[in-house]
């Protein structure tokens, strides 16, 4: 489980760190995670990298446009470079989480326990339907979506989830950056616009299976599957 103790927020970033970079220290904060609850305190670059799947080169460069939180001989104090990544990746803030849309994709994000585990407390479950709101799911009561703005202002939400179909993503969309949401992940098989300073991300399934069956055939065609430009194991390709 991630440690929210208090800290220094992290130094601020001279630059931005590129998005493999991004990807991979939350690969290295959940195989710090994993050392935790196995009570470990110390660690070696060689053994987190090996967590991790990465080589161990990669490991210390990543680390090393962070600062220097590690000790050559000795290694890295697991809790300490465990809140360094936490701050860093901004998770020491209180994320606050609505997903718009609660069908079944909605349902099941609203009710995995993963989130708040890793730093993320969804407040709020929105949709439009009538024959599903005021519904359980989990922890959360459906509410109607008519009221999103006020939803968003009640629970303080700063990060939202679009589970929607794509003909109402792009309005969805708008009215959640209206409601001073910066942060959006969004499912919706549709491409949104958002204006300047806004986050989005988009998961794409049909896509990433594209990718899966790419990487599958060149597998099968004895090549190596999972790897970066630079033959890494690719950001990402670690399930659980």
């Amino acid at each position: 489980m991630t440690s929210h103790a208090k800290m220094p927020d992290a130094e601020p970033a001279a630059k931005r760190l590129p998005s493999a970079v991004v990807a991979r220290l939350t690969i290295y904060l959940r195989a710090l995670n994993g050392f935790v609850a196995e009570g470990v305190e110390r660690v070696s670059s060689d053994e987190l990298a090996e967590a991790s799947g990465v080589s161990s080169a990669t490991l210390r460069k990543d680390l090393s446009q962070l600062g220097s939180y590690g000790t050559r001989g000795v290694g890295y104090e697991v809790e300490n470079l465990l809140q360094h990544l936490s701050a860093a990746l901004g998770l020491t803030r209180d994320w606050r989480v609505a997903i718009v849309g609660a069908g079944n994709l909605g349902r099941a994000l609203a009710r995995y326990g993963g989130f708040e585990t890793r730093g993320f407390e969804v407040v709020a479950l929105l949709d439009t339907d009538p024959q599903v709101i005021g519904n359980e799911v989990g922890w959360l009561r459906v509410t109607d979506a008519a009221n999103l703005e006020a939803i968003f202002r009640r629970t303080k939400a700063n990060m939202a989830v679009l589970a929607l179909p794509g003909s109402v993503a792009q309005e969805a969309c708008d009215r959640v950056v209206a409601a001073g949401v910066r942060s959006i992940l969004s499912f919706a098989p549709t491409i949104l616009q958002v204006p300047r300073g806004v986050t989005l991300r988009k998961v794409d399934m049909a896509t990433e299976l594209q990718i899966l069956a790419y990487h599958a055939q060149r597998g099968e065609a004895g090549g190596h599957s999972g790897e970066d430009e630079h033959g890494e194991p690719a950001a990402g390709t670690t399930v659980d």
